[in-house]
């Protein structure tokens, strides 16, 4: 249960920071939109990429 809990939190923390990096291009920041963006995608390669890449490998061998 605490899995989910986490999950959900992470990823409406992760949309939310997204949804504020672009409203910050919106209002024309786009130095905080490019700092905003850089750290997500920095975040994304140091934490989640290889559980999504090892998720994904499991869903195609379980179709198999």
């Amino acid at each position: 249960m605490f899995d989910y809990i986490f999950a959900f939190f992470h990823i409406f923390l992760l949309l939310g920071l997204l949804g504020y990096a672009f409203y910050a291009l919106i209002q024309g920041n786009t130095l905080r939109f490019a700092l905003i963006l850089l750290c997500l995608i920095g975040y994304y390669f140091l934490a989640l990429h290889k559980n999504v890449k090892n998720e994904i490998k499991r869903k195609k061998k379980s179709k198999n």
